[in-house]
């Protein structure tokens, strides 16, 4: 699903990853851990191609069987769209729209079905708990609504590999505890690999994986 080999990532003068060894099986739930500034955050937008990598030597990125390192801008919008689910600690849900409508637009700018794509997503916020919430906005919501109606978001396109940054970092203990089962709901039903980035330890325990990062590299 990934690997990635001598992953380097540099800003100006700062060089943040350092040389990043990375291999995660389709189906896998692997939790980052570790420090603020350790690289987290840039490693899962590399991932997530949302940034490159540095262009040294030895460098390998390969997601789903793709060399991202290769791709164009425009390939790597589109690869980026198809194959990849993104959660964030705060559910950037747009404001005017529905719940409904929130979770589709990833498919609308993928250019599918209109009648499609909302049937889709009435099936996916159905599983979710949220069929009684198609037509609520964002503000109508609760704070653990909203994070489930960005999950049905990142799932709505069918994605290989969701990446979570935070993702119960906004939320009371009780809603985190439901969106951390429900990763692994999501993982057994549809076979999705999960890479998550976060500071609760309770979530990062239940992973397959937890993997810890120091200084820009994995330990």
């Amino acid at each position: 699903m990934i690997k990635a080999e001598h992953i380097v990532k540099s800003y100006g003068d700062l060089q943040v990853l350092k040389g990043v060894d990375l291999n995660i099986e389709k189906g896998e739930v692997v939790s980052i851990v570790g420090a603020s500034g350790a690289g987290k955050t840039t490693l899962l937008q590399i991932l997530g191609t949302l940034d490159r990598v540095d262009k040294k030597g030895g460098t390998v990125l390969n997601i789903n069987g793709i060399d991202i390192t290769s791709l164009s801008e425009r390939d790597l919008s589109k690869f980026r769209n198809k194959n990849i689910g993104f959660i964030f600690q705060f559910h950037q849900l747009l404001p005017e729209f529905t719940a409904l409508e929130n979770v589709c637009i990833p498919a609308y700018i993928a250019k599918k079905d209109k009648a499609e794509s909302e049937r889709r997503a009435k099936e996916i916020l159905t599983f979710l708990g949220l069929s009684h919430r198609f037509e609520h906005k964002p503000n109508q919501l609760s704070g653990g609504e909203q994070q489930r109606v960005a999950v049905a978001r990142s799932l709505i396109n069918d994605p290989a590999l969701i990446l979570a940054d935070e993702p119960s970092g906004n939320l009371d203990s009780e809603s985190a505890e439901n969106l951390h089962n429900l990763f692994f709901k999501l993982r057994d039903e549809f076979n999705q690999t999960f890479v998550i980035v976060t500071h609760n330890t309770d979530l990062a325990e239940m992973a397959d994986r937890k993997l810890t990062m120091v200084d820009g590299r994995i330990i």
